[in-house]
This record gives C-alpha cells, sequence and structure tokens, in this order.
C-alpha cells in the first residue's frame, strides 16, 4: 500500500491539534532546502545548525501560540524566519564570518582551489560587509526602512503597517535612506563593485 504524501498545511494543522510527529515530517522534509540556504549565507557549519535549529524554534513557538497564518505556504514562511535570523547574527555581530585555519579546514587550500574562484567571493563579501557598515550610519527611521524593504523583502503597505506610519512616509524614509547612502558612501570613496 502506498503512502500518501500529507500536504505541509495538513501537517501544520496536524501538529497544532497536537499530533507531534507532523512537524517531525516538516522538519524532514524541508530541513535540507532550509539547512542549505543558510549555510549559503554564513559559510560556518556550527553557525548554519544554530540558526537552523533558532529557525525551527520560532516556528514551533509560532505556531503552538497559534500565531500562524496559514495560506498553505509553509516553506516560504520558514525560509523568511531564517532569513531574517541571518540578517540578526550578521547585524548581532556586525561582520562577515571569520576564517580561521584548523587542522580540517586551511585557507591557503581554498585560496589555491581556482574554482571556488575565492578572491571573488571575498570581495564579494568585503561589498556586503561595507553596505551592512554603511546602512548602520543612516538614522534610525531609514534604517528601519532600508532593511525591511532590501533584507525582508516586505512591500511598503507592510512597512507602513509595522511601523505605523503611513506609505508615503516609508517611501520617503526609503528614497532619503537612498540618497544618505550614496552621500555616505561619496563622502567615503567607498567603491561597491566586483
Amino acid at each position: 500500500m502506498q503512502k500518501q504524501k500529507l500536504d505541509d498545511s495538513v501537517l501544520v494543522r496536524n501538529y497544532i491539534n497536537g499530533n507531534e510527529r507532523s512537524l517531525e515530517i516538516l522538519v524532514g522534509r524541508h530541513k535540507q532546502r532550509v539547512y542549505s540556504f543558510i549555510y549559503s549565507k554564513v559559510l560556518d557549519r556550527d553557525v548554519a545548525e544554530d540558526i537552523f535549529q533558532d529557525s525551527f524554534i520560532k516556528v514551533i513557538n509560532t505556531l503552538k501560540l497559534g500565531n500562524y497564518n496559514e495560506e498553505g505556504k509553509f516553506l516560504p514562511w520558514v525560509m523568511r524566519i531564517a532569513h531574517n535570523l541571518v540578517i540578526d547574527h550578521f547585524r548581532k555581530g556586525n561582520r562577515m564570518p571569520a576564517f580561521r585555519n584548523t587542522d580540517e579546514f586551511d585557507i591557503f587550500s581554498v585560496l589555491s582551489d581556482p574554482s571556488l574562484n575565492a578572491e571573488k567571493n571575498m570581495i564579494k563579501d568585503q561589498i556586503h560587509f561595507d553596505v551592512r557598515r554603511i546602512i548602520d550610519e543612516l538614522p534610525e527611521d531609514q534604517k528601519e526602512v532600508l532593511i525591511m524593504r532590501i533584507y525582508r523583502d516586505m512591500s511598503f503597505k507592510e512597512i507602513s503597517d509595522v511601523t505605523g506610519v503611513s506609505i508615503n512616509t516609508a517611501l520617503g524614509r526609503m528614497r532619503y535612506a537612498l540618497i544618505n547612502l550614496r552621500k555616505i558612501i561619496d563622502k567615503n570613496k567607498i567603491i561597491l563593485t566586483n
């Protein structure tokens, strides 16, 4: 007898109704995709594991509190949580992952491997670091809107709802954030190309 594959929405509902096994199935089904996404951003297995676990702790808490807004989009919701936790990780440390030479990992083996194109990746990482540093110089209200729009991919309507300001005010803050970013980039002669 073939086992029927349950939809994510059915598994979520079953879990909310007390079926712990449903959550195991959901985690098993999406673990690889969510973990790979996190790892691709942080490039550190331990950090990726921590963020992965934190993502699912947040998922469990949200489901148990009954705050999950169904719409049958479980995976995109989990990916958004993971994405936000990755941003929080970098914001807390305000840094890119550090590379250390250890017995298991030798930075020179990466640098000598042309298939990884390490130089290009290091330049890209430096650009991301510089952008985060520049964003931190913005006034708080502009920084908030920019992060919501660019990093969290929120619409101006969603930003308006979250911040409690009108859509026009949110748009204005974004505009000023971009103008100020340009001024900071020019003032510090930062080059953001690779």
